[in-house]
């Protein structure tokens, strides 16, 4: 038992590596990662965990389309794609990690296209099962969220922090959030559009909010930068004399 608890510590420091969390359910959501890395087969490489996930944006999408032109319970199929989605999404650079062979450049930039591209799936597929007027928050979405991946972006340009969640709320807590809305549409017909409206409201404040904090941050590096070359060039003045 003692061996497994220190197996688990080294486990979670390992898979914690090169990200910062945030959101509400990292702990839970850790030692579930934890769990599933050490059991992982060898032959699994993260390239694998990472094509998976994206297969689980795409039945995601499907489930859409499935829904719009047969039955709305057929939205119970995206929710299998987040869950297929969180599976390769979470443990590709995890995996990665736990084996001491990141790439870190390399994953960082396949796993933010991949997740481009997942929003992207996203906000089409709601645009192709609403097809009303309604159907431009798709696209809303997926600016907002878009916004939001761009705020990370340049936070680790600037920080050299990379964090991909907005306060307690990261992309597990957005999967869920985005299963109990359609959850609720097969029960509650119509209800998606205003789950929707008011996703993108909630996303739009928070993408304001943060551009507005990392704008605040900026400036701050901006003037201790300006004050550490107004001091050199000083010393260097000072050298000369």
């Amino acid at each position: 038992m003692k061996k497994h608890a220190i197996q688990g510590i080294s486990t979670l420091e390992k898979i914690k590596q090169g990200r910062e969390r945030t959101n509400i359910l990292r702990k839970y959501e850790q030692i579930s990662i934890a769990f599933l890395v050490e059991r992982m087969p060898l032959w699994v490489t993260s390239d694998m965990l990472t094509a998976f996930g994206l297969f689980g944006s795409v039945v995601t999408f499907l489930g859409f389309v499935f829904a719009r032109f047969y039955n709305r319970y057929l939205l119970l199929i995206s929710i299998a794609g987040f869950v297929i989605n969180w599976f390769g999404d979470s443990l590709d650079g995890r995996l990665a990690y736990y084996r001491n062979k990141p790439r870190k450049w390399y994953g960082f930039s396949l796993d933010f296209c991949v997740d481009w591209i997942t929003a992207i799936l996203i906000g089409l597929g709601y645009m192709l099962y609403d097809n009303n007027k309604w159907e431009l928050f798709g696209f809303f979405f997926t600016v907002f969220y878009g916004l939001e991946m761009m705020i990370a972006l340049l936070r680790y340009k600037i920080v050299n922090v990379y964090s991909i969640d907005s306060g307690i709320l990261g992309p597990t807590e957005v999967r869920i959030v985005l299963a109990l809305i359609l959850i609720l549409e097969t029960v509650v017909p119509g209800s998606l559009i205003f789950s929707v409206v008011g996703s993108c409201l909630f996303l739009m404040v928070t993408s304001v909010l943060d551009f507005i904090k990392l704008l605040k941050v900026a400036d701050e590096k901006d003037k201790e930068e300006c004050a550490a070359k107004n001091q050199a060039n000083i010393t260097t003045a000072a050298s000369s004399i």
